[in-house]
């Protein structure tokens, strides 16, 4: 049993290997720079190696993002559990997701804007993205009232989402973030 154990251990340490490496490339030089082969070259493992881990690139990314969805709800469930009144929840948690967003393009893109194969909203959604939809939840529960808290929660998330993705890519002016995040924050907690 011992050298099952060592050979299950040695395949979880090459598939976070795997997925460190390829969340470095990226971040030098964007997803598009990640390619299976230079990825194999980087890691010192064949291409047949690599795909014995994932399926392609796009797997990577997935798995890269679910990374990235368990970095954010921890990050989430510390803004969110920094302050006892729920407006200042809110806004820490606000101001949570706008921070990793900014620090973050590139996880950014592989969790919320590329094409990967993660299902969310269904039983299938995997823990890391049901953990942080959670804690934004946690963070709009004690303001919703009687509206229904999955929608309040969705359209809360939506439009954090829409602010920081329109401001990533010039649409929005960078100068206004605070003020729009503190426009959101007024009109939802009304």
């Amino acid at each position: 049993m011992p050298i099952q154990e060592r050979r299950v251990r040695e395949r979880m340490e090459r598939e976070r290997l795997i997925i460190d490496t390829a969340r470095q490339m990226a971040e030098a030089e964007g997803w598009d720079a990640v390619t299976t082969r230079r990825l194999a070259e980087r890691i010192e493992y064949s291409q047949p190696v690599l795909y014995s881990h994932f399926k392609g690139k796009d797997a990577i990314m997935a798995a890269v993002a679910l990374q990235g969805f368990a970095e954010m709800a921890a990050e989430l469930r510390a803004a969110r559990t920094g302050s006892t009144d729920p407006q200042t929840s809110l806004a820490g948690v606000a101001a949570a997701y706008a921070h990793f967003a900014e620090t973050r393009p590139v996880l950014y893109e592989a969790m919320f804007t590329s094409a990967v194969d993660l299902t969310f909203a269904s039983p299938d959604t995997p823990p890391e993205l049901r953990e942080g939809f959670g804690e934004i939840r946690e963070a709009v529960r004690p303001l919703v009232g009687d509206d229904d808290l999955e929608v309040r929660t969705e359209v809360f998330w939506a439009s954090l989402h829409g602010l920081m993705t329109l401001t990533r890519s010039g649409r929005l002016r960078p100068e206004d973030h605070d003020r729009r995040l503190a426009v959101l924050l007024h009109r939802f907690s009304d």
